[in-house]
């Protein structure tokens, strides 16, 4: 009786401990949405390492930056490069540990903190039953006819809309503000998020929308439709990295671990162009979907490093603000 109570308490001991294994991820809510890869990379992973993985949606750097030290994260999924100049600068991230020599990023990439899992452009989005003649650059676009109806995301509270602005100091630099002066007659609103821009622009609101040439995959692929298409600038387009980070406090140091390798995963950046509409950060081209092959590609990619867009971001948001606020 004594050996069979033990051998209980042993198996109420390890079951207790399996069920302590619990990996949060901090996610942006698109990411885990329905519609989203949380759901399906959740499924896999937990396959994978007999864990409980738990995606917690919000806000990422404001709220690991309020929770400090008593953050619940593990990992933190969905940074760009133009914050993370603020992220390393906590002190409260470690490095990844990874090899990243899987990367097929267009550009180098060496950072041992920040682990990129996709990447995609800046662009405006057109449907071309309603715009023939779409603007075929910056300038163009700039000088169009003041009833061509765009939507944008703010700067302040979305990572698309920083993009917008840190594309227009990469591209008109000193002239940022009289960019966005010639600019703002067009814009009919600006959207806190990504979501209720693109929204607006699909129920038939705005003839442009600013999103990534990533966006027509989704309705090529999931709707069957080559109507929306990205304007593609020969002044170039902003690239942008999304990227998963590490927390130097985690207690589940291997899990997260675990996780930063499967992030480089066939099995992982295989979800990664039809669950995030974005390029996979390790998957070669000829292993992307089918839809993905027909998109407008631009041939110049801006690219700012965390400490130019760290240095420019003050600047080019204000730009922006003074000339939609005449």
């Amino acid at each position: 009786m004594k050996a069979l109570t033990f051998a209980a308490g042993l198996f109420a001991a390890s079951t207790a401990l399996a069920d302590d294994a619990v990996l949060t991820v901090y996610a942006p809510d698109y990411f885990v949405s329905e519609w989203g890869p949380g759901p399906k990379i959740e499924e896999l992973f937990e396959a994978r390492c007999a864990c409980d993985l738990q995606f917690k949606p919000g806000d990422l750097l404001p709220r690991i930056l309020l929770e400090g030290d008593k953050t619940e994260a593990d990992v933190v999924i969905g940074l760009n490069t133009d914050v993370t100049k603020k992220a390393r600068e906590s002190g409260l991230f470690a490095p990844h540990g990874q090899d990243l020599s899987p990367l097929t990023l267009p550009i180098d990439w060496t950072d041992d903190t920040f682990l990129p899992f996709n990447y995609g452009h800046t662009a405006f989005i057109y449907d071309t039953t309603k715009v023939a003649n779409p603007p075929a650059s910056f300038d163009e676009l700039l000088n169009a006819p003041d009833d061509l109806r765009l939507v944008i995301q703010d700067p302040r509270s979305s990572i698309s809309g920083l993009a917008l602005v840190l594309w227009v100091q990469a591209v008109y630099g000193d002239g940022a503000q009289a960019a966005w002066e010639k600019l703002a007659p067009k814009i009919v609103t600006v959207t806190r998020g990504w979501s209720e821009s693109y929204g607006l622009f699909t129920d038939g609101e705005a003839d442009m929308v600013l999103s990534y040439t990533t966006s027509p995959a989704y309705h090529i692929i999931a709707e069957e439709d080559e109507t929306k298409r990205a304007a593609i600038f020969p002044e170039g387009h902003y690239f942008m990295v999304e990227l998963a980070a590490k927390l130097a406090g985690t207690d589940q140091p291997e899990l997260a671990d675990q996780f930063m390798q499967f992030i480089l995963s066939e099995d992982f950046q295989g979800m990664i162009a039809t669950g995030n509409w974005s390029f996979p950060a390790a998957l070669p081209q000829d292993k992307w979907p089918e839809g993905f092959q027909k998109l407008d590609l631009p041939e110049k990619a801006l690219f700012y490093s965390e400490d130019e867009a760290a240095a420019l971001r003050d600047e080019a948001i204000e730009a922006w603000r003074r000339a939609l606020s005449q």
